[in-house]
């Protein structure tokens, strides 16, 4: 029986406005120069403060942005987001076939949580598995090695599905299996590149890699 594993951003649910009005408020106070919305789009899905860096300069900044950004995030950015389109339909298809599925987010578990339950979203998964507000398991490849071995679960029987490199190098170092999604905020060459198995145009493609 395959375990499957669902990145949140970009994956389950489409988070641009409040990530990237977030970064905005972060750089505007900061009085750095302040990107459009589609111009940020980059920062969805890879670790934060490594995208606030490069907006930035460095370390520091990062760190003093990184507190702005969730001084916005956690109050109003947090729920500038919606579930994609059908999303509920081929989880429910999904979980009947696999009692095992679980959210694997960079973001950290405080905010993932608030997210899934906010879209409904909670009776699809058994946990919800997300990096500290430290830093830690901010990586793709530590926090799957950190979610499979607290699940019990064998990485050969199991599934990340995700839209970014991230996703897939993190399953791939794990030995998992990787699907990438492009209804998200990675391009098919990058998730070709990464190593992906399968891509799928849009969610309901899923189910004819992960339902028998």
């Amino acid at each position: 029986m395959q375990t499957i594993y669902f990145d949140l951003d970009g994956t389950l649910t489409d988070p641009k406005p409040g990530i990237t009005r977030s970064i905005q408020y972060a750089l505007e106070r900061l009085g750095a120069s302040v990107p459009s919305e589609d111009e940020l789009t980059w920062c969805i899905g890879p670790p934060l403060h490594a995208s606030l860096k490069k907006l930035t300069g460095t370390d520091e900044l990062a760190d003093q942005a990184l507190l702005l950004y969730r001084e916005r995030f956690s109050e109003v950015g947090l729920f500038e987001n919606e579930a994609y389109a059908g999303i509920k339909d081929t989880l429910a298809t999904l979980a009947a076939a696999h009692p095992r599925m679980f959210v694997a987010t960079s973001k950290p578990a405080v905010y993932a949580n608030r997210i899934i339950d906010h879209f409904g979203l909670r009776p699809y998964f058994e946990r919800v598995f997300g990096s500290e507000l430290d830093g830690t398991r901010v990586d793709k490849r530590d926090l799957l090695r950190y979610a499979l071995d607290e699940a019990k679960v064998d990485p050969g029987s199991a599934i990340m599905i995700g839209d970014r490199s991230h996703d897939v190098v993190g399953a791939r170092t794990n030995g998992m299996s990787a699907i990438g999604v492009l209804y998200g905020y990675g391009s098919e060459a990058e998730l070709r590149d990464a190593g992906a198995h399968h891509i799928c145009a849009a969610h309901p493609e899923l189910l004819g890699h992960c339902v028998a």
